[in-house]
């Protein structure tokens, strides 16, 4: 996680120096809210690089509110019946990086600006159902998908800001990678007869809703 973020912030600044002659300062903003589960996320934005047109690269990473279907049933029980009687437990991860193109409204009140943005998106997604002493499967999946949202923040002292995003994004369909704690390993595409259940048993983004709040900087 710490990589992917680096990267995100090295990736903006980069953005940044190739557009420094029109740049009129780069933002780097860290919020946290709700999209799926907990979330929190670092952004770094190069605004007015044509006119109101920017670029932001961004990366999240969230902690599922669910991450195992609970009525999914692979022929053995549901797994929320495991979950019930305390034979197991889920946990699950989402790391998504972001690419968007932004336009800004400029100052609608005093110390009050709003940014429009919409791009592209790609996600890796991990849940993991474990039954303790009996073994654990872990599933795996990296999808595409686009998000697009609006971004508002009001200035508080000199270049920070509070700064409010919402949005959407939706991901698509890929190949879901299994593996046991026992070392075997499996993957099933889109159109494998086996991918349904998988697909059902998994739970990783479709559409997600997003609400974040936090503190950007201005350079």
């Amino acid at each position: 996680m710490k990589k992917i973020l680096m990267t995100a912030v090295v990736a903006g600044m980069m953005t940044g120096a190739a557009g420094a002659q029109s740049l009129s300062g780069v933002e780097l903003g860290l919020t946290g809210g709700y999209a799926g589960g907990l979330s929190g996320s670092v952004f770094v934005h190069s605004p007015n690089l044509l006119g109101p047109v920017g670029v932001k690269v961004s990366a999240s990473y969230t902690n599922p509110s669910d991450s195992i279907n609970d009525s999914s049933d692979l022929g053995v029980g549901t797994f929320g019946s495991y979950k019930a009687s305390g034979a197991a437990t889920e946990n699950g991860s989402h790391v998504t990086v972001g690419v968007d193109g932004t336009y800004s409204l400029g100052e609608l009140a005093p110390g009050t600006d709003a940014t429009l943005y919409a791009g592209g998106r790609y996600g890796m997604f991990k849940a993991t159902e474990d039954y303790g002493a009996t073994g654990s499967t872990t599933y795996s999946a990296s999808s595409f998908g686009i998000g697009a949202g609006v971004m508002a923040s009001y200035a508080i002292a000199g270049n920070l800001s509070i700064v409010g995003d919402l949005g959407v994004e939706q991901y698509f369909k890929s190949t879901i990678g299994v593996s046991n704690s026992n070392g075997a390993t499996d993957s099933f595409t889109t159109d494998d007869a086996g991918y349904a259940a998988i697909d059902n048993r998994f739970v990783r983004p479709g559409t997600v809703f997003k609400a974040r709040v936090g503190l950007k900087v201005a350079y």
